[in-house]
């Protein structure tokens, strides 16, 4: 367990890394493209406060572009006692506990480490789920939080978008302005044209990165909830009921499907065959087999 968060930490170091990387490049192609070496300090520096912004606010920025509202324990007592029991247990602070309106039985964590954290439960989730299932959930979550995996995923989620905006702004910058003059032209449009690739292909590779977020990840928070509850049957009942039902939410956002307990994309989303997200018939035949060797 240990080991696996000593990961997570050296992981979140290098989706940074990979972040100033790429943006870097970005900046370099297209200062020499545009024969602006002033361009690629300004995008350097964006890159580093934008690093910062994330770093602090990405779980935010994730509860709202989910449409997450902030409740108090008298707004739902039921969620409420369940999360503060699991969080005494475990061992954590107590995390913020947010509410989505969505009839999709689904659950999420965020924030940046077990101090700053914050949990989410759609209102689909909080309607099929009896009691002891509602635990098993989110014993998974808090295993994310207790794992930090909340931390790596915040930062991809802030890698994603702002990659695909970059990638936006140089594409529109490309078609729209004006790059022919006689000193180094033809070098100027080489690094146009690979500018103009790369900005094409840039979302692609956000998203691969959004997908090297281990499927191990979502395994070893299922285990941990199991052993906090003791009861892996309840995590695996849940899944069933969700399996049944289905998960996909009506706000699809691609850039936080990672974060969720089960995955909240349309099941002809292309991004599906290569989801984080492991079957949800294996996650149930793991916590069944935890259960006959318990």
């Amino acid at each position: 367990m240990y080991t696996e968060i000593a990961s997570n930490k050296r992981k979140s170091v290098i989706m940074i890394l990979v972040f100033i990387l790429i943006v870097g490049g970005f900046g370099f192609v297209f200062s020499k493209a545009f024969n602006n070496p002033t361009i690629l300090p300004f995008v350097l520096l964006g890159a580093l406060i934008y690093t910062v912004f994330s770093y602090y606010q990405g779980s935010k920025m994730a509860l709202a572009v989910n449409g997450a509202y902030e409740i108090s324990k008298s707004d739902n007592p039921r969620l409420w006692r369940v999360i503060e029991n699991l969080s005494i247990t475990d061992g954590l602070p107590m995390p913020k506990v947010y509410i989505m309106n969505d009839p999709s039985p689904n659950a999420f964590a965020t924030g940046k480490d077990p101090q700053h954290s914050a949990v989410c439960a759609t209102t689909g989730l909080l309607e099929i789920m009896d009691d002891t299932e509602l635990q098993g959930v989110f014993a998974h979550e808090l295993g994310h939080v207790k794992n930090y995996d909340i931390r790596v995923s915040m930062l991809v989620f802030a890698l994603v978008a702002v990659i695909g905006l970059l990638a936006d702004i140089m594409l529109r910058m490309s078609f729209f302005s004006d790059n022919r003059d006689n000193n180094g032209g033809d070098s100027q449009q080489l690094f146009l044209i690979v500018g103009i690739i790369g900005a094409i292909l840039a979302p692609i590779v956000a998203v691969l990165i959004q997908l090297a977020v281990s499927r191990r990840r979502e395994y070893l928070a299922d285990a941990t909830g199991a052993l906090t509850t003791r009861y892996p049957e309840g995590l695996a009942s849940a899944l069933e009921k969700i399996q049944q039902t289905g998960s996909t939410l009506r706000k699809q956002n691609t850039s936080t499907a990672h974060l969720f307990f089960a995955n909240p994309l349309r099941g002809h989303s292309i991004t599906n065959l290569f989801s984080t997200h492991p079957p949800i018939e294996d996650r149930i035949a793991r916590l069944r087999n935890m259960e006959k060797h318990a």
